[in-house]
């Protein structure tokens, strides 16, 4: 018997920390429109969560010149000083909020903070809540690092947003975090400063909750949104808050891979040595562009701005127009969060009901070749999320296939 086969019949058993933790879903419908693409099927994919945009040409210059001049050696390990003062600096200039460099985290993406920071506060049993629809990865960090997701559904005659009676009735003995996002993935809502106050007044009453905030789509909001961010509105609860941002969407990064925060020293100080024994420093040369992204010319942010509103307001329209759907005009980010409830019940040409979202949108994917992600993915139905990171051709093609895909549903 050969060592091969030995370890055939042994076995894999996976850590207990992921028995219920899969691949995103995001991700499985994009390699599966992929596949579809290989064997020449003409797909739409209206499921990337990144911009369109290329990373503006002084980021890239500056990366180059760092490369050029050496700066390709390990940093220190949670953010370049360079990087720490230009993170102070946007903090204080843009959201009135100052922190000390001791202050500031730098990471590997958004996504690694997450981590860092439910790894060095989480025992087993703690308790996260987190408002629904909600960023797939969210439950899912919680649950590797030990918590336990307590998840409130937020639907659209809420406006996607978490009401402060909700927020008071859900926290428990156990309760360690909230985690909020605005301008929200999936559902593009956002919290205005009057929004927010409900839900910091009830934290006010909770000494033992910490809040986190993820505001990676600041920069992408509508109709003169006036973005806020809780600390900002309310300083009390600065020395129990974590606020989340990036380079990632603003500044059409998402490759670069890196991801910021500001709070308090102690939690700075623990999230550091999580990140010292699993990534150690971010890359330097991304982050010498990084410092150029914040400190360089930010007027591109409002003509990209434009280009999105532009999008949504097609999306929007179109998709109100399609018997069956019915969608809430989002406040920011990049995506609709549509209702698809009114095609529930209904038979596909070829007599398969649609009993629930993830059906709808795997009838798109097949019949339409359109790909977009149902609500369930995100923690609340029957929805689907649609991506308008795309050229208005694309969008205006995706829209009429979908459309005539619902209207060939039968009762």
């Amino acid at each position: 018997m050969t060592i091969s086969t030995k370890i055939e019949e042994a076995g894999f058993k996976p850590a207990s920390r992921i028995a219920s933790v899969g691949v995103s879903k995001i991700l499985q419908i994009g390699a599966r429109a992929a596949a579809m693409k290989r064997d020449g099927l003409p797909v739409i994919v209206l499921g990337a969560g990144e911009p369109d945009f290329d990373t503006p040409e002084n980021v890239k210059e500056a990366a180059k010149a760092a490369i050029d001049a050496g700066e390709t050696k390990y940093t220190a390990l949670d953010g370049t000083p360079a990087l720490k003062k230009a993170i102070v600096e946007k903090f204080r200039r843009e959201n009135g909020i100052d922190y000390d460099i001791n202050e500031v985290t730098v990471a590997t993406g958004a996504k690694q903070i997450l981590f860092n920071a439910f790894m060095a506060t989480l025992d087993p049993g703690d308790e996260v809540i987190i408002p629904t629809p909600y960023w797939t990865s969210y439950s899912d960090i919680v649950e590797i690092c030990g918590g336990v997701s307590v998840l409130i559904p937020c639907d659209a005659k809420a406006n996607f947003r978490l009401q402060a009676e909700q927020l008071e009735k859900a926290i428990t003995s156990k309760t360690r975090w909230i985690l909020l996002n605005s301008p929200s993935n999936p559902s593009g809502a956002a919290y205005t400063a009057e929004d927010y106050r409900p839900l910091l007044d009830v934290l006010i009453g909770h000494p033992q909750v910490w809040l986190m905030v993820d505001d990676m789509y600041e920069h992408i909001v509508y109709d003169d949104f006036a973005f806020a961010t809780p600390v900002a509105i309310e300083p009390r609860l600065k020395n129990r808050t974590l606020t989340i941002n990036g380079v990632s969407k603003a500044y059409a990064m998402t490759g670069w891979r890196i991801g910021y925060a500001g709070g308090p020293k102690a939690l700075i100080k623990a999230m550091a040595v999580i990140q010292s024994q699993a990534t150690s420093c971010p890359c330097s040369v991304s982050q010498a562009a990084s410092v150029e992204a914040l400190n360089g010319p930010q007027k591109f942010l409002k003509e990209r701005q434009e280009s999105f509103r532009r999008r949504r307001d097609l999306v929007v329209e179109r998709l109100n127009e399609i018997d069956g759907l019915d969608c809430r005009t989002p406040e920011g980010a990049f995506y609709t969060f549509s209702s698809c409830a009114g095609v529930l019940g209904k038979l596909t040409p070829k007599g398969k009901k649609i009993e629930a979202d993830h059906d709808f949108t795997d009838y798109l994917l097949e019949e339409a070749h359109v790909a977009v992600v149902p609500g369930s993915a995100f923690g609340l139905s029957p929805y689907f999320r649609i991506s308008y990171a795309t050229s208005e051709a694309e969008l205006m093609e995706a829209l009429n296939r979908i459309k005539h895909a619902c209207s060939a549903l039968q009762n």
